[in-house]
């Protein structure tokens, strides 16, 4: 697929480089990185199941922010608070990109996301992708005593302050939702360079803000048949001349049987072999999709270890 916008201004970023490859699709694995059925994963092996991915050819280890648990949505994520466990990685991996998918933007104070960010971009060596995320859990918001119905201005303040405390020594300013900066104190760590955002979702943005202002754009739940044309949407809104990959999340339920046929549910629910997934990713690619995001599905009942060695050795050595 040709694209007006082919200027790749990350190239020589350790962590976007190994995700996003133009004309490429890679693949990268959620956290917990196993299935698991009652929405909070046993992390026995969280450790174990990182080092084998960074011994393969999966691109990217992804960790959400998912900071209550609501019975009713029965996902958990990983626990973990994201910042800590990417800090943990950091230290247990040597090659995969490490990423949030996402903070969530309008529960957390953007100074707090930009040091972690920064943290985590020199504790990694320039793995690490910011993803950040709108926040679509209503039931969070009272407890933060935060309004959910303003998100979308919020998100988009998140991202130019995180922006501004990156790049500015002794920054000053004021802000509609997040304080006001004096110029007379500064915010360490400063990243050796510019951190790439991640759009995570469609974070509640018109897409002609979401094509030209984060690096790269992850969703989730659309159509399989409609990626070549949101490539291609993306690309004409984008007015930056940098290249705006595009990638998104799926579950998958990779059968032990590697001839099993493809079904998929809801768009991102696939269940199958995997030669049928392959070739699926395979079809994906010669659309220009650049990432997936990979959920190995909670209904799974091998183990852990099992799956993802299948997974390393008949799925992702493809790409």
């Amino acid at each position: 697929m040709t694209l007006k916008n082919n200027h790749n201004k990350f190239s020589d970023h350790p962590g976007f480089s190994n995700v996003f490859k133009p004309g490429k699709l890679t693949l990268g694995i959620m956290a917990p990185f196993k299935g698991y059925s009652d929405g909070i994963p046993d992390l026995d092996d969280f450790g174990e199941l990182a080092e084998m991915a960074d011994n393969s050819n999966i691109a990217a280890l992804w960790l959400r922010d998912v900071p209550a648990f609501d019975p009713k949505f029965g996902d958990a994520a990983q626990i973990y608070d994201p910042a800590t466990s990417l800090g943990y990685l950091a230290a247990k991996t040597k090659n995969i990109t490490l990423g949030s998918a996402g903070h969530i933007a309008t529960l957390r104070h953007p100074i707090h996301i930009a040091k972690e960010a920064a943290s985590l971009d020199k504790l990694s060596n320039g793995r690490f992708l910011l993803g950040l995320a709108s926040g679509d859990r209503k039931k969070e918001y009272p407890a933060f005593n935060e309004d959910y119905d303003n998100r979308s201005e919020r998100y988009r303040e998140v991202f130019k302050l995180i922006r501004k405390l990156h790049s500015e020594h002794y920054p000053s300013g004021s802000t509609n939702h997040y304080g006001t900066l004096s110029g007379e104190i500064d915010f360490l760590p400063k990243p050796d360079g510019e951190i790439p955002i991640i759009s995570i979702g469609r974070a509640e943005q018109m897409p002609e803000w979401t094509s030209n202002n984060p690096d790269a754009w992850i969703w989730h739940g659309l159509n399989p048949k409609d990626s070549g044309k949101i490539v291609q949407e993306i690309d004409k809104l984008n007015e930056t001349g940098n290249w705006k990959p595009f990638g998104y999340a799926n579950a998958v339920h990779l059968l032990e049987d590697s001839d099993a046929p493809l079904e998929i549910k809801s768009n991102m629910h696939l269940t199958g072999g995997s030669k049928s997934i392959v070739e699926h990713f395979k079809g994906q690619e010669e659309m220009g999709l650049s990432h997936i995001a990979i959920n190995l599905h909670p209904n799974t009942d091998r183990p852990a270890k099992q799956v993802m060695q299948q997974f390393i050795e008949e799925v992702a050595i493809h790409f």
